[in-house]
């Protein structure tokens, strides 16, 4: 870095909207609504507003999972937030997540509609429910909840600074791509040895921690998130590469990540889900032909 571009901050900060890169249409350092509007609500017990990112992807893979597994009381209505719009910020939204972001989801099946947000606590409070992908007791279930906060706390290095710095930040700096690369390789590689002793993050058993760090480090190993598979050497972590090929597998996983999706292929965006059928009859490539 230069002397002429060296930063130096200021004694008191203060807010440059034209600095926040491909966000900065939505990043504020304030929360709260900015508009009224009312969330939808759908015939079945769960309501899911989100989007197919990672965190959202978390909440949807969990659903089809436990459909898949039988639990049809599991039926969910999935609603798109168009975070680029800001829908996020509806008073709608914030009355039921006051963080604005997404996943947040409303169980209807209590006197009192719970809501639930932040997709760590929407995954343990389905499994919870249903008595799956997380074990009751036991050495198993401390395991599972172990990785299930190691990646509540590690993603943001990867999605908010390495993805940020990588990808969407307005110039490209060398000081933060080379941290934020160091601690995502570090973080790959803890998952590389763990999962070279165990097939899954927990041990035998497929739980909710491996639906919660596929979407993260499960896409990032298959050169889905922000381009940068070949930047970070994705293929040189085996067992993170078996892994995440295994679940990326799962009929379940494949249609998780197309409930709520809004862009590539038409034939993977199911923008909203209301059923089962939504899958054959409701993706963008068939709604755009009707």
């Amino acid at each position: 870095m230069t002397e002429e571009s060296a930063y130096t901050p200021p004694a008191v900060w203060t807010w440059n909207k034209d600095s926040g890169g491909k966000f900065a249409s939505i990043n504020r350092p304030v929360a709260g609504p900015t508009h009224d509007a009312t969330l939808p609500v759908g015939d079945h017990r769960f309501q899911l507003y989100s989007l197919a990112t990672p965190n959202g992807v978390k909440a949807t893979v969990m659903f089809e999972e436990l459909l898949e597994a039988g639990h049809a009381g599991a039926e969910y209505d999935a609603w798109p937030i168009r975070i680029q719009d800001g829908e996020q910020f509806s008073s709608g939204y914030v009355a039921i997540n006051p963080n604005s972001k997404i996943p947040v989801m409303v169980d209807h099946g209590h006197a009192e509609p719970r809501r639930v947000f932040e997709s760590g606590s929407i995954l343990v409070h389905l499994a919870e429910t249903f008595g799956a992908f997380l074990p009751a007791d036991g050495p198993m279930r401390t395991e599972a909840m172990n990785w299930l906060f190691w990646q509540m706390g590690s993603a943001p290095y990867l999605g908010g600074g390495f993805g940020h710095f990588y990808a969407y930040a307005p110039e490209k700096m060398e000081y933060p791509i080379d941290r934020f690369t160091m601690e995502v390789k570090r973080q790959l590689d803890v998952l590389d040895r763990r999962l070279a002793d165990s097939e899954y993050l927990a041990g035998s058993d497929y739980t909710i921690a491996d639906i919660a760090t596929w979407p993260w480090y499960g896409a990032l190993a298959l050169g889905r998130l922000y381009d940068a598979g070949e930047f970070l050497q994705v293929q040189e972590y085996t067992h993170v590469q078996r892994w995440a090929q295994a679940i990326d597998a799962r009929p379940a996983v494949r249609r998780g990540r197309m409930v709520n999706r809004l862009w590539g292929d038409p034939a993977e965006q199911l923008p909203e889900r209301h059923d089962a059928s939504d899958f054959e009859r409701r993706t963008a490539d068939k709604l755009d032909a009707d």
